[in-house]
């Protein structure tokens, strides 16, 4: 392989296009974004580029291209030719003018032939957002459908944040702002489920305080000098008060960093992030919240569980259980009496919140599932009844971070099994 490849800055440069019809224009529309100074050549033109000529933006010479034009141009004292491109339909006129540009030492791409051209051009995306700034270009070895396939590929990458990015110290750039802070979903745990706008936040971050339950695999993908502030709470133990995560976040953003707060599922689902965007607002910093995909579905989705199912229960309730059945006897008291319940945090008060339901008039056959660390590896889940559960999670040694779904919907598993 042969090619060298090269970016060329031709802002301000003279650049010569042979030919006026659809290839000429698009090629014309690239040089303008590059800031060239372009002179089509060719006996007509379309309207695009004839309104172009009408604003000033490129000038004309309504004629063919002649052999002799370079030779000329050199002799009559003109301009220095920087680049030039062949796009006429006539082969034999491309050849012919790229031969002539090559004998004056002029770099020319040929249309109609990649082989035969002395330079050609890949295919080109630019950078937004994070990515601003970056330009990607992609040669497909003589096969453009290819090249433009990769190069779609690799822009949609990095406008989803899927590939890293060195942040830049352009504020106007970075998808969070300096002194802001966002408070990101990072979903059920597994790095693919996290959001577009979540993953672009982060791959800018400059501070990341993150929780345990989070996607913490793309941690390890940030450049080696974002601070990452581990907060993660395990059952009976909190490191971090919560009280000082919210003073760390403030602290972060007033110092003029681009903070992410990365939670697990949904930051306004049972995940404090009220709290701290609240704390954030009162003393003065701004805040963006990007939804995620809460547990409290996604994890009995998993593992075959619809919260709802036509025919069952159409709706269905959401509740700590860090306090026993306390949050779901109050969330149960207006729903309907097939609602699901889903319960967070209830691995270790799962006696109390059994005796507690069945005390409220759930039937003790009700079926439940314990499903642990849902959309990973270990996930796994138990199946038992609401009587039993306290019994078969001792059994079992069920451990947090777990989901307990409790309702006749656990009976949909059977026909679906996991789905993670």
């Amino acid at each position: 392989m042969s090619d060298y490849p090269l970016l060329l800055d031709l802002a301000g440069r003279r650049v010569v296009m042979i030919g006026g019809g659809t290839v000429a224009t698009r090629r014309v529309r690239g040089l303008l974004e590059a800031r060239a100074r372009v002179e089509v050549i060719a006996p007509r033109i379309g309207e695009e580029l004839a309104a172009l000529v009408r604003d000033g933006a490129i000038t004309w010479r309504p004629e063919s291209w002649r052999p002799e034009f370079f030779r000329s141009e050199l002799l009559a004292g003109g301009e220095r030719i920087w680049l030039v491109h062949a796009a006429t339909d006539d082969s034999a006129a491309n050849a012919a003018a790229a031969a002539e540009a090559d004998r004056h030492g002029i770099w020319c791409v040929r249309a109609d032939d990649h082989r035969a051209s002395s330079a050609h051009t890949p295919a080109v995306a630019r950078g937004s957002g994070a990515a601003d700034g970056l330009t990607v270009a992609v040669g497909g070895g003589g096969d453009p459908r290819r090249a433009v396939a990769v190069r779609d590929a690799v822009a949609a990458a990095l406008d989803s944040g899927l590939l890293p990015l060195r942040r830049t110290r352009d504020d106007a750039r970075s998808p969070v702002a300096p002194g802001r802070v966002a408070l990101v979903g990072g979903g059920p745990g597994r790095a693919d489920l996290i959001t577009v706008r979540g993953r672009q936040l982060l791959a800018a971050a400059e501070v990341v305080i993150a929780d345990r339950l989070g996607p913490r695999d793309l941690l390890d993908e940030l450049d080696d000098d974002v601070l990452i502030i581990d907060v993660g709470k395990e059952p009976n133990r909190h490191p971090v008060p919560q009280q000082r995560i919210n003073e760390l976040l403030v602290e972060h953003a007033r110092a003029g960093r681009a903070v992410v707060r990365l939670k697990g599922g949904d930051p306004f689902v049972l995940g404090r992030g009220g709290e701290e965007a609240i704390f954030c607002a009162e003393h003065g910093i701004g805040v963006e919240v990007v939804p995620g995909i809460s547990s409290a579905t996604s994890v009995p989705a998993a593992a075959g569980i619809p919260v709802t199912h036509r025919g069952i229960t159409g709706s269905f309730v959401v509740a700590s259980a860090h306090r026993g059945a306390e949050d779901a006897l109050h969330a149960l008291r207006d729903a309907p009496s097939d609602a699901t319940l889903v319960l967070l945090m209830g691995v270790s008060t799962l006696g109390r919140t059994a005796d507690d339901l069945i005390a409220a008039g759930r039937r003790p056959d009700t079926p439940v599932a314990m499903i642990e660390s849902g959309w990973t590896p270990a996930q796994r889940t138990t199946v038992t009844t609401l009587e039993k559960a306290p019994l078969i999670a001792e059994q079992e040694r069920v451990r947090a971070p777990a989901i307990i779904v409790i309702g006749e919907v656990v009976g949909v598993r059977g026909m679906l099994g996991d789905l993670a």
